[in-house]
Order: structure tokens, then sequence, then C-alpha cells
């Protein structure tokens, strides 16, 4: 495993220390729980809030916007960009960052502590919700087993709404321009899969590949699913009127709150489930 959890009970006292072993392989030693937290990826702070955890956060990223409370919350800056200063100014007992953040070095250099994960992955997503119960001290009734049972329950009920015709659907999904994908070995494809449909872009591809558009053309899926941010660039791309989820229309254009859940690996991966699964009722 990419990291181990232990906790250390302090010789003499009540209070205990904490070790994570993050996804770098840094293992990070708290005096007692975090409780005033930074979280520099909106999947991360998605997750705190979901085990009722936001009370804690201080800062976010600019893209966290879910749930509604985090909207008065500092805005920090992103992945590629971090207001490091702004950071340190909150005086954060942790933040949380992607594995290969930017910031990392630089905010422990100033003696800030950070615990990097990465989802990249539907066992990611269980593994950090699990990282973060422990590191915050969830109890059980808010923690990781019970989010990732609801998660795992709705995500099988989203399967079984589709019919056999809906699930002889060929998926192209996009995530980003590019365009980028959705390949079957990424989270979105893992849900691709657990709807019991197939994805156009195999897993010897890679997670998130860029691809020529010439590509989806020649995979001519049934149904495209793609994020509103694309879909101007999209619908220039040559040759895309003669594949047959563009002349059938059957091309799902996601929202931008909507497209939020769908590309976030995080404790809202079930409703993304379900919004996939809406748009496949139409192929049936």
């Amino acid at each position: 495993m990419k990291f181990w959890i232990i906790l250390l009970l302090c010789f003499g006292g009540a209070a205990q220390a904490l070790q994570v072993t993050d996804d770098r392989g840094v293992t990070v030693t708290f005096a007692q729980t975090p409780q005033r937290i930074v979280s520099m990826l909106p999947s991360l702070t998605e997750s705190v809030c979901a085990m009722d955890q936001c009370h804690r956060l201080v800062g976010v990223d600019r893209y966290s916007n879910f749930p509604e409370s985090l909207k008065n919350l500092p805005k920090l800056g992103g992945g590629l960009d971090p207001n490091t200063e702004a950071i340190v100014a909150l005086k954060p007992d942790v933040v949380l960052v992607a594995g290969k953040a930017r910031s990392t070095e630089r905010l422990e250099a100033l003696g800030i502590k950070v615990v990097a994960l990465e989802t990249k992955t539907h066992a990611d997503v269980k593994r950090v919700l699990q990282v973060l119960g422990v590191l915050l001290a969830v109890p059980d009734a808010q923690g990781a087993d019970r989010l990732w049972r609801v998660i795992d329950t709705s995500m099988a009920a989203a399967a079984q709404s589709l019919s056999a015709k809906a699930k002889t659907a060929r998926v192209y999904f996009e995530v980003s321009r590019g365009p980028y994908a959705g390949g079957e070995s990424s989270f979105i494809g893992e849900t691709l899969t657990r709807l019991g449909v197939k994805n156009v872009v195999p897993a010897r591809l890679g997670p998130f590949p860029r691809l020529n558009p010439e590509y989806v053309v020649r995979a001519n899926p049934d149904v495209i699913m793609i994020g509103d941010s694309s879909i101007v660039d999209a619908a220039s791309y040559p040759g895309w009127n003669r594949i047959n989820a563009v002349r059938t229309d059957h091309v799902c254009v996601f929202g931008v709150g909507d497209s939020d859940v769908v590309v976030r690996p995080g404790p809202r991966m079930a409703e993304a489930a379900h919004l996939m699964a809406k748009c496949l009722q139409s192929y049936e």
C-alpha cells in the first residue's frame, strides 16, 4: 500500500500522537487531531465535509465550491498557483494537497504540515476517505466505511436502473478540452464499467489521455458525455458529424454544477453515476 497509519499512545497521558504516511511515502506526525485545515483539492474538500467536518476548514483552493457553506472561506489559489503566503497566514494544522502539488516543499520549509493524497481510482477514493477518517478522528457513524457503503450501494442502484439496451452503449467521456478523455483505468472509466457500458478509450492509453479528435471519429461511440465548457470546441472537431452519437443526438452535455460532480473523485461519485445513468437512459 502507498501509505499506512499508526496511532501512538503517548506515555503518561490521555493525549494521542498521530502519524500518517501519505502518498509521497512521507510520514507526518501530529501532536493531536488537526483542527485548522486548508484543503487545496476539491475532492479532498468535499471528503472532509462529507464527514461533517467542514467547520475545521479555514481555507480552500479556488475550485472548491461544494458545499455552499464554503463560499465565505478564503480562496488560496489552485494546485498550479497556490498562494503560499496566504496559506501560512491562516496557521493551519495541516494542508491537504494532491500527490504532486507544487506548494508542498515550500509549505514544509515554512513549518506547515502537509498531507498529500491522490485519488485516481475508486480504490483510491475509499482509501483516502479512510485516511481522512483517522486523521480527523471521525466517529464511525460519520466515517469512511459508512460513506463508502452509501457510495457503493448507490452506484449499484444506478446500474440496476439501466435497461439491457442501454448497457450495449459504447461511450466516450470527454473530461476537458484537448480533448482529454476519461479512459477505462480512470475513476470515471470505472464508474462507466460499474454501469455496465463499454468505454471506447481503453486502459492502455492511460486514465486521462489527450486524444486526436480523429480517434473518437474512428471509435464511433454511441453516446458522448461532455462538460459544458468543452462543447463549443467539440462541436468543431473535424469529422464529428459522422459519429453515431452525434448523428442520433445521444450527446449529453453536463451543466456547470453537474460537470463538477462527474469529474471529481470523491464522496459525490454515486451522484455522478446517477447522472451518467440518466444520460444512458436516452439510448434505450
